[in-house]
């Protein structure tokens, strides 16, 4: 049998090939991970809720098909965490990311849950995200703050900052994310992880009644991960075409398999042939010099693999305050449509609950009512700008290299509405999104990946962004891949130790 005090560290495949191979149950398996999310969880806050009975009974039935000898899939036992925002399991319950008003039963599986559930894993619980999914950082007025569990006095990161805080304190091997801004990267990097934001057309997204709904910005559902090739697993059961997406695309590559290749090898270098174009804060961005550092020694672990790394230089007409302030504007347009629509049938959440909603959620929904056709003009500008930009770049090189946020940490607030800063080096930001630098990929879909580079002096962790052209997911994958096996991350894991000594936040009742 293997050792359970392993598990805690292992990566999701790992766990699913012990569990295929009989060297350890799926019921001890997730009374293993279950322990720890009750004596963790309290530290970091991760989980909102958890449902224990349906685990093992599960767990029990995976246990009766190993018997029969049977191949259980990649992710057999494992258990995984689902997001706390949008339905993301049929009969269970959602929040919409800490809104009291909005619960309700999921009426469907996500694309994520189904995929883990089709590859052997166990569903466990959910975790905790901000109201709407509206910033890059995790906390709500229903279950306050996340901590990143290296260093419990900062935030998680968000909006999948529930998800990526148990799966790098050990509480779930993987869990659920969704990226519209960088909530998939952003937590990822404080975290310490992998966070694959897929590129349009790669991952379906069935939106109805308005099948556009997740396009502007470009909205995809992931997962949070320890390895490169959890995520390349992940994204070969999330990879497939529904033509009730209309962007959804035909599945090109076996990922799982490809993840591993190296198209740029040359002579006695791993990545002779690859080319990357770094920036530190694209030409717009205020950017701490911490993180600067980090990132950009990060950046040299390219070049001692043989890459070459160039500072290639942004030119955008637009400032990063206006290019924030339109992602948060276009991120706003469904949540008002569907806050409108139910007051035209009597329900008036605004008006009967607004002290369910974060004020500045209700500052974007009403900027958004007043919106016009030059408002949406100004916005797609905006989008082709950062089109063209990029495909300036991808014209010379075959990654984008950059920091995922501009900031090395944001402290909780005991407010229960912890946002970034205002400013940073003395210079005013948008405070949801601005101190990040994700969005840009979502507004035209690139793929676009955080991996981990480094420790501020605080001990929270610094991720670096990669982001590829259109319809390449397999060449960040493989990119990343070389990276890992440059940089060996999981050697911090488990946190166990310093989640002993952590800060310690209220949490949900377990149900």
């Amino acid at each position: 049998m293997a050792n359970l005090q392993n598990l805690a560290s292992l990566s999701a495949w790992e766990i699913g090939e012990a569990v295929n191979k009989r060297k350890v149950s799926p019921v001890e398996v997730i009374q293993f991970f279950l322990k720890r999310i009750e004596k963790y969880n309290e530290k970091i806050n991760a989980f909102v809720y958890i449902k224990p009975d349906y685990a093992l009974a599960k767990a029990r039935e995976l246990e009766e098909r190993l018997a029969k000898g049977q191949y259980c899939g990649e992710f057999a036992g494992v258990p995984f965490a689902l997001k706390d925002f949008l339905p993301d399991k049929k009969g269970w319950q959602s929040s919409h990311g800490g809104v009291k008003c909005l619960l309700a039963t999921d009426e469907y599986d996500s694309v994520f849950c189904a995929a883990m559930e089709k590859a052997g894993g166990i569903a466990i619980g959910k975790t905790n995200a901000p109201a709407y999914g509206f910033r890059g950082t995790t906390d709500n007025l229903m279950y306050g703050p996340t901590s990143t569990p290296f260093n419990t006095k900062y935030n998680s990161g968000g909006s999948s900052g529930g998800s990526a805080a148990a799966v790098a304190a050990g509480l779930v091997p993987i869990a659920e994310g969704g990226d519209a801004g960088g909530s998939i990267r952003i937590p990822a990097s404080f975290c310490n992880l992998v966070g694959f934001k897929a590129g349009v057309g790669t991952i379906p997204s069935v939106c109805r009644p308005d099948a556009w709904s997740a396009t502007h910005p470009l909205c995809f559902n992931g997962g949070l991960t320890k390895s490169v090739k959890d995520t390349a697993i992940l994204l070969n059961y999330m990879s497939y075409e529904d033509k009730r997406d209309p962007y959804s695309l035909p599945k090109r590559h076996d990922f799982s398999t490809e993840f591993n290749l190296n198209p740029w090898a040359c002579d006695e270098k791993k990545a002779k042939g690859l080319k990357i174009a770094f920036t530190d804060d694209f030409g717009i961005f205020e950017v701490e010099d911490e993180v600067k550092s980090v990132v950009r020694k990060a950046a040299k672990r390219f070049s001692d693999i043989g890459a070459r790394v160039d500072d290639f230089t942004f030119t955008f007409k637009h400032s990063a305050m206006e290019l924030a302030r339109q992602w948060c504007m276009g991120i706003t347009v469904d949540c008002a449509l569907d806050l409108n629509h139910l007051k035209e049938k009597g329900i008036d959440l605004l008006a009967e609950h607004s002290k369910d909603f974060p004020q500045e959620f209700i500052y974007w929904k009403n900027l958004v009512d007043k919106m016009g056709i030059e408002d949406m003009y100004r916005f797609n500008l905006a989008r082709s700008e950062i089109l063209d930009k990029f495909e300036n770049a991808f014209e010379k090189y075959d990654v984008i290299l950059s920091p995922v946020s501009c900031v090395a940490a944001i402290e909780n607030q005991n407010d229960r509405n912890t946002r970034g800063p205002d400013s940073i080096n003395g210079k005013k930001i948008e405070p949801l999104i601005g101190w990040t630098q994700t969005f840009l990929a979502n507004f035209p879909g690139y793929p676009a990946a955080s991996l981990p580079a480094g420790f501020s002096k605080e001990g929270v962790p610094i991720g670096l962004q990669l982001i590829a052209p259109r319809h390449n997911d397999i060449s960040l994958l493989q990119v990343s891949r070389l990276y890992e096996e440059a940089f060996d991350w999981k050697q911090f894991y488990p946190l166990t130790d310093m989640l002993a000594q952590g800060s310690s936040f209220r949490t949900s009742a377990f149900t």
